[in-house]
C-alpha cells in the first residue's frame, strides 16, 4: 500500500469507525446498479452500502470469470443439466416443496441430486406442473461438499466475512449456499440468519426480489405479532387480521438478471421468486459493520424465549441455562458461543497486527488473505467494533448469570488484550 493510499484509508476508517448502523428507507425505492468492476472499490462499497445498510446490484461483469458461469450454463442461458449431473450426480441435496406451508416454512427433504435433476426436466416438459409440487433445491452447502470445484470466487466486497471465518475455524458449518429451481419456485418472507448481510449471484436465470427495509416488517405483522408467510397474499389487506398493513411502505422491487449480484442489507426482510429456471450462489455474512445488529437480534431472541417460559422460572433451578438452550435450538447460537465467535475473530485480527502478513498466507483463501487485501487498518476497525460488542456482552446480566468458567480467556482478559492491540497498532 503506497503512502497516499494509506493516508486515505486511515482517514476513511477513522471517519467511519464511530458510525452507528441503521436501516434507512431508499428515496423512491431506488437501488443503485454498479456497472464497472474497475471503477468500484471496496471503500466505495463500505461507505455507500455497508455502513448505511443500503442494497445495491452488481452487474454481470463482476461474475463473468466464474467457472460456474462458463460451465453450468448452456449456450442459450439455461442450466446445463448434463454437466451438473456429471459433476454432482451422486450428491444428496436439500429440496423444499414450494407448494406446501408447514410451520411457516416449506417442508424439506434430502434427495439424490440426479433424482432432483430428473424431476426438474420432467417438470419443464409438463409445462411447469407436477403432482410432486414445485420443488426447489435450497441451502446446499456445495462449497463444503466439493471444495476443489471451480465454481466461483467471493468478490472482495464480501470478503470481510466473520460468520464463515468462525464456522470454518470450528469446522461445524458454513453459510455458503447454492440454490437451483424451476420457474415459479420461491422463498417465503423472511430476514436472514442472525440478521446477517447476504449476497446472491445468479449463475443463470432471473429472480424478482421484494425488499422491506429493517423496521418495516413491524407493519406487516398480524394481530398476534406473526409475520406473513407470503407478503403478496390478499389477506394482508384485511385490517382485522393485519391491523397496521396500511402503514407499511411498498417493497423495494428488484429484477435480477443472469450474472448479476444482489446485496441484501442486514435485517431487511425479503421474498424472492425465480422468474425462469435459475441457479444462484448465496452467502450470509456478518462483519464489523453489522455485528452490533447481530448482538441486538440475539438479545431480542433471548427475551422472546424468556417471555414464553416465564411461568417455569421459579421451579426450575437452571432456568437461565434452559433459555440459552432453547434460543440456540431456534437461532443456531447462544451467548457463550457468541463470545467464542467474537474471540476467534478478535484473536485472528490480533495475530495479524502482532505478526504481520506472510506471502504464503496472503495467497490463500484465509482470514489473513482477506485482511491482506483490505489492509491492516481494516483489522483495527474490526477490533474496535469487536470491543464495543464484547463490552456490551460482558456487562449483560443474562450473560453474567451463566457459568463462564469454561470461557478461555475470560472476557475481561480478552477485552484487555484487544484494547492493548488497538493502542499498539495506532502508535
Amino acid at each position: 500500500m503506497d503512502r497516499a493510499t494509506f493516508a486515505c484509508s486511515t482517514a476513511f476508517f477513522r471517519d467511519h469507525n464511530s458510525s452507528s448502523q441503521g436501516a434507512i428507507s431508499l428515496p423512491g425505492g431506488h437501488v443503485d446498479f454498479i456497472e464497472k468492476v474497475e471503477s468500484f472499490t471496496y471503500s466505495d462499497f463500505f461507505r455507500d452500502y455497508l455502513i448505511p445498510n443500503h442494497p445495491c446490484i452488481f452487474s454481470a461483469k463482476f461474475t463473468e470469470d466464474w467457472g460456474s458461469r462458463r460451465n453450468w450454463v448452456t449456450w442459450d442461458g439455461k442450466p446445463d443439466f448434463d454437466h451438473l449431473l456429471q459433476k454432482f450426480g451422486e450428491a444428496l441435496v436439500p429440496v423444499a416443496n414450494c407448494d406446501v406451508k408447514e410451520y411457516n416454512s416449506n417442508p424439506k427433504e434430502q434427495l439424490p441430486f440426479k433424482e432432483y435433476i430428473r424431476y426438474w426436466k420432467e417438470y419443464i416438459r409438463n409445462g411447469y406442473r407436477s403432482s410432486r409440487g414445485c420443488l426447489y433445491l435450497k441451502d446446499w452447502h456445495l462449497s463444503r461438499a466439493f471444495p476443489v470445484q471451480d465454481v466461483y470466487t467471493t468478490p472482495v466486497y464480501f470478503s470481510s466475512d466473520w460468520l464463515n471465518e468462525y464456522w470454518d475455524a470450528v469446522a461445524v458449518d458454513d453459510y455458503r449456499f447454492v440454490y437451483m429451481g424451476p420457474k415459479g419456485s420461491w422463498t417465503p418472507f423472511h430476514a436472514d440468519v442472525f440478521r446477517s448481510y447476504s449476497w446472491s449471484a445468479n449463475i443463470c436465470g432471473r429472480k424478482k426480489w421484494l425488499l422491506y427495509p429493517a423496521g418495516q416488517e413491524e407493519f406487516l405483522k398480524d394481530r398476534h405479532g406473526n409475520l406473513p408467510f407470503d407478503v403478496t397474499a390478499p389477506d394482508l389487506r384485511d385490517k382485522s387480521v393485519y391491523p397496521r398493513y396500511n402503514q407499511s411502505q411498498p417493497p423495494v422491487e428488484i429484477v435480477q438478471e443472469a450474472g448479476e449480484i444482489v446485496f441484501i442489507p442486514s435485517g431487511w426482510h425479503h421474498q424472492v421468486y425465480n422468474l425462469e429456471d435459475t441457479i444462484s450462489i448465496n452467502h450470509n455474512w456478518v462483519n464489523g459493520c453489522n455485528v452490533a445488529i447481530m448482538w441486538c437480534f440475539l438479545q431480542d431472541e433471548l427475551a422472546a424465549v424468556q417471555r414464553e417460559i416465564n411461568e417455569w422460572k421459579d421451579p426450575v433451578d437452571d432456568w437461565h441455562l434452559q433459555c440459552q438452550v432453547i434460543m440456540k435450538s431456534c437461532t443456531g447460537i447462544d451467548y457463550k458461543e457468541f463470545y467464542n465467535f467474537l474471540k476467534v475473530i478478535a484473536e485472528n485480527r490480533i495475530s495479524i497486527l502482532e505478526n504481520g502478513l506472510d506471502d504464503e498466507a496472503s495467497a490463500k483463501n484465509t482470514p489473513k488473505a482477506a485482511i491482506s487485501t483490505l489492509g491492516m487498518l481494516h483489522a483495527v476497525f474490526d477490533l474496535k467494533r469487536t470491543v464495543k460488542v464484547l463490552t456490551s456482552l460482558s456487562a449483560n446480566e443474562d450473560f453474567k448469570k451463566l457459568d463462564l468458567t469454561s470461557l478461555s480467556p475470560p472476557p475481561e482478559a480478552l477485552l484487555h488484550h484487544l484494547k492493548a492491540a488497538i493502542d499498539t497498532a495506532l502508535l
